[in-house]
């Protein structure tokens, strides 16, 4: 039974919530305290959704999700619903779905062998639904809510493993002597810290030269097109070098494209803006000639073969011609994300501040910068409490001088 009582001064709201579970609220007045009674015996009152999981999650999805969340994560609540939720909790009534149930969930997922960051994309069409549900009040506690605590790793987090700045300079002359081809992407990544999907959607129309900079607006994500993470274009610096190669890159693009051009019959080219615009307008990084045109033969042959235009790079042959580079240079064996690392903490061992790697990196918060790179900084703590040292010294001499000025003036 819910009530009102007074404690240290303080009126408070006593009340158990449906599953029995007890809350003590704090309110100003009692007539505070009278309206909030009301309320919960109001959703008391109210008619629980009778529908399943699965018929919300459906309506969810076209009615709440759909148009306000990017395409890909659209697809991945389609995918997680279909495959990971309905499976469990689609036949159960949707206002009927305990913490318990989707605590029983995770576990299993785990069981399953299931990363710590799948569970995070399981739980989150969970979390929207019940979310959307507490706000049209069809139902008033959210079950997903705060489930990180069952959702920690056991084994501990997958510890980043960038290259060191000596091996970053064996692999960049492997790469230019041995996969010239693939040099200048080689390069951009460990000195840009772009995404492997950041990489492969760069456009020539996105180096900006005379500001030094890449301005960083597009991702390939599962197989599409679309903004980079967390939704947030950026703008990248690039290193003298960097945007040396990046221009030569481009200059060669263009000049390869007018002599093409120039092979056309008179009345069939294109003027020299359009074509140069073309190229610019493309992807930056390519795959080879040859390999292109054994893909458009492939196609051919396959006339429903998804059709990347023999040009837009593969991301899982992107990180083969990694993986034989490191083969190559007798370096040891690190992901392809791993270079994005690199460009972190090459930066955070020259001294530079987290959030300038934050801007650059496009973390959505210096928080994450911090859980990630924060163990890097060489140092950190000790120079920090060495500096109180020169305070306090500083501060002791000042007063030893005032004591001694003081004495000799009353002298």
């Amino acid at each position: 039974m819910a009530t009102i009582t007074k404690y240290r001064g303080k009126l408070h709201v006593d009340w158990r919530d449906a599953s029995g579970k007890r809350h003590i609220n704090r309110v100003d007045t009692k007539e505070e305290g009278l309206r909030f009674l009301a309320e919960m015996e109001a959703n008391e009152r109210r008619q629980p959704l009778k529908g399943s999981f699965k018929e919300y999650g459906d309506w969810w999805l076209e009615n709440c999700a759909k148009g306000n969340i990017k395409d890909s994560s659209y697809e991945e609540y389609e995918r997680v619903l279909r495959v990971h939720l309905y499976p469990a909790l689609g036949t159960k009534k949707f206002s009927k779905v305990t913490r318990k149930m989707v605590r029983e969930l995770i576990a299993v997922k785990k069981n399953e062998g299931l990363s710590q960051s799948s569970i995070r994309s399981i739980l989150a069409p969970i979390r929207g639904m019940y979310n959307q549900a507490i706000d049209d009040e069809d139902v008033y506690r959210n079950p997903a809510a705060r489930m990180g605590k069952f959702n920690k790793k056991t084994n501990g987090k997958q510890p980043i493993n960038p290259l060191t700045r000596e091996e970053v300079a064996i692999m960049l002359d492997k790469a230019e002597a041995n996969f010239a081809h693939y040099y200048p992407l080689f390069l951009c990544a460990p000195r840009s810290g772009l995404r492997e999907g950041e990489l492969i959607a760069l456009k020539g129309i996105d180096l900006d030269f005379h500001g030094r900079f890449i301005d960083v607006q597009r991702n390939l994500s599962r197989g599409k097109i679309d903004t980079p993470k967390n939704g947030k274009t950026r703008r990248v610096d690039m290193s003298k070098k960097l945007a040396a190669v990046l221009k030569d890159l481009l200059s060669k693009k263009r000049a390869a494209a007018l002599r093409k051009e120039m092979e056309k019959p008179p009345g069939e080219r294109r003027d020299a803006v359009a074509v140069v615009n073309a190229v610019m307008e493309d992807w930056l990084f390519t795959t080879p000639e040859i390999i292109a045109k054994s893909e458009a033969a492939k196609r051919r042959r396959s006339p429903g073969a998804k059709n990347r235009g023999g040009t837009q790079l593969d991301p899982s042959n992107l990180r083969k011609v990694f993986n034989k580079l490191l083969v190559a240079a007798k370096l040891r064996r690190v992901r392809f994300h791993d270079l994005r690392h690199t460009f972190a903490s090459l930066l955070i061992e020259q001294g530079e501040s987290l959030a300038y790697i934050r801007d650059q990196m496009g973390h959505s918060s210096i928080k994450v910068t911090v859980d990630t790179y924060g163990h890097l900084v060489p140092g950190g703590n000790r120079q920090a409490v060495d500096r109180l040292d020169e305070v306090i010294v500083k501060s002791e001499t000042e007063v030893s001088y005032g004591e001694e000025g003081s004495e000799s003036a009353s002298g």
